[in-house]
């Protein structure tokens, strides 16, 4: 892609003032890198152009959208369109709520923005289940599984309201691993992936707890899967909590 000050927004520190659009349709701005302008079609079409060569030549079939609050979604929906991906997720990392009492038992409006960023996509896009992940290790750390049943009796996270879309997890390379940014509880893992595994969505399993947690942890994680493969537990399967 050769690219040059123009595929840069305006008013953004790397630019040099050729760009066509100041920032629009994100929230976010990642100062380690320059804000480029996804409405500048030149740039739609090379990355375009681009992720097509990297499913065509290089034999990548899927897409993850890194730190997607900082561009509008419908770019995501667009790139998605033209590269023709097997499957595609974004990584929208909002804040929770909080109270006086710690995380709050209403996420709503967290899983609502994973709602609307997914119904921007044009649906071409799931996304990775941050309300799930932040209610399921506050519940596993304090023993409190009434977190696990929203007001309406489904579960609290994406895949209450969009299990074809949600992608559960545990912890990836930021929230885990190395970084700890945000980590689940260590010695609750496992219940946390019988959870998300057992449960709707697509559960998306760490390379760390498979890889580098020992045999025993191995053995367990492949017994959880093979429970779900058996069981053939779709990713939009209805869910009836009895109690939480």
């Amino acid at each position: 892609m050769d690219w040059g000050g123009w595929a840069i927004t305006l008013g953004d520190s790397y630019s040099d003032g050729t760009g066509e659009h100041r920032p629009g349709g994100g929230d976010g701005q990642f100062s380690a890198a320059p804000n480029i302008d996804h409405r500048n079609e030149k740039v739609q079409q090379s990355i375009s152009i681009w992720l097509r060569w990297l499913r065509l030549q290089v034999g990548f079939q899927a897409w993850r959208f890194d730190f997607v609050k900082g561009y509008a979604a419908e770019f995501v929906g667009h790139y998605c369109y033209k590269s023709e991906p097997a499957w595609a997720v974004g990584e929208l990392w909002g804040d929770m709520s909080y109270d006086d009492s710690g995380l709050s038992h209403n996420q709503d409006k967290h899983r609502q923005d994973l709602c609307n960023w997914i119904n921007s996509t044009d649906k071409r896009s799931t996304a990775f289940d941050f309300t799930t992940k932040g209610i399921l290790q506050e519940a596993c750390r304090n023993t409190q599984y009434w977190r696990l049943k929203d007001a309406n009796g489904k579960p609290p996270g994406l895949i209450g309201w969009m299990p074809k879309h949600a992608v559960t997890f545990i912890d990836n390379h930021d929230t885990g691993s190395t970084q700890r940014h945000w980590p689940f509880p260590d010695d609750k893992v496992l219940i946390g992936y019988a959870y998300i595994i057992t449960h709707p969505g697509i559960p998306c399993i760490f390379w760390d707890h498979v890889m580098d947690w020992g045999e025993d942890h191995r053995r367990k994680m492949a017994e959880l899967m093979k429970a779900r493969r058996d069981s053939n537990i779709p990713s939009d399967a209805p869910v009836n909590i009895l109690t939480a």
